[in-house]
């Protein structure tokens, strides 16, 4: 049997016959190149659009919490730009409500990085009447017009977001750059094609971009991640006893900001905490994972998500978290 050959019209070849040169060891081992992990995939995917950001925008910035999203991603953009320092500062917008061992890691964290950290504090909003506190003493929504005019008041023009899409149906919807027009507001129906990984972050004076490099990621690569980077993160993602009440099927803890009712038992139960935002919404769920290779395990043969499982400001509506992304919420 012979078939035509691309090298030249007319040439043909015996299909049966073997190639008159066998294969040197330098092209066999071109033919077995090895192909990148899931994890290397998912990191070099983020590198990549960090350092688009910084090419292409002015004035970047990181939002840090000290969540473990937002510790990865600064962990990435560390990575990006090795041996030279990060070149954009991280901003936290501080409810007043946050978990003490939270703050702590964040600051600890910002001095061995050496980064500029700006904080835009929610009190301060609330004691010069801007905003008002909520009927049920949750902050994690009036992060929205701090932040908003955090973004304004330093001129920045590009903003990383820890956001991954399997958290919530409204973060699905994001593109890993997502533009805010200029009252920082996300309109879900003008989002831009991000074919073969080109990113448009065109924009207008006023307007800002929102950098999703986690878009892609898992609740599950995180951990992978995590574990295999070595990353510390704060005490409370890993179990240990801790007083909590039982509100709404959420195990919340007892403290300043979040108390028990009269009807309300306190309980000391092993728990640890899959997301980290208010102590006054965020749940902790009972668990014996007490290092990153038990919570992979726990985490793996979980069907809930972190948020759908353990943060009551997710519950108020059905669109509760679109409705504040389009008002300018991360």
């Amino acid at each position: 049997m012979t078939i035509t050959d691309t090298d030249g019209p007319g040439t043909t070849v015996d299909a049966t016959t073997p190639p008159a040169t066998p294969p040197t060891e330098a092209t066999a081992a071109v033919a077995h190149v090895r192909r990148l992990s899931q994890l290397e995939s998912l990191e070099s995917e983020a590198v990549h659009i960090i350092r688009e950001v910084v090419a292409e925008f002015e004035r970047p910035v990181l939002l840090f919490s000290g969540g473990k999203d937002s510790v990865v991603m600064l962990h990435l953009a560390a990575k990006a730009f090795w041996p030279a320092p990060v070149p954009f500062p991280v901003m936290h917008v501080d409810t007043g409500h946050n978990f003490p061992e939270v703050l702590a890691y964040r600051d600890a964290t910002v001095e061995r990085l050496g980064l500029r950290l700006v904080v835009v504090r929610v009190q301060d909003y609330l004691d010069d009447g801007r905003l008002s506190e909520r009927p049920d003493g949750t902050r994690n929504p009036l992060q929205t017009q701090p932040l908003l005019d955090g973004i304004v008041q330093n001129r920045f023009d590009a903003v990383f977001g820890g956001g991954r899409r399997d958290e919530e149906k409204a973060r699905a919807k994001e593109r890993v750059l997502s533009l805010r027009d200029e009252f920082g507001q996300w309109d879900p129906r003008n989002q831009r094609p991000e074919l073969w990984n080109l990113y448009n972050g065109r924009h207008r004076a006023g307007e800002h971009v929102r950098a999703f490099p986690l878009s892609n990621w898992t609740e599950l690569d995180i951990w992978r991640y995590v574990e295999r980077e070595g990353i510390e993160l704060p005490e409370l993602y890993y179990a240990h006893e801790r007083e909590v009440f039982e509100r709404d099927g959420m195990l919340l803890a007892v403290g300043p900001y979040s108390t028990p009712r009269d009807t309300e038992t306190v309980e000391t139960r092993q728990v640890r905490y899959r997301t980290v935002g208010d102590m006054s919404c965020t749940g902790a769920v009972e668990s014996d994972a007490t290092d990153v290779a038990a919570v992979i395990t726990e985490v793996a043969a979980t069907r809930v998500t972190e948020r759908g499982a353990t943060r009551a400001d997710d519950r108020i509506s059905e669109a509760a978290m679109e409705d504040r992304k389009k008002e300018g919420y991360f």
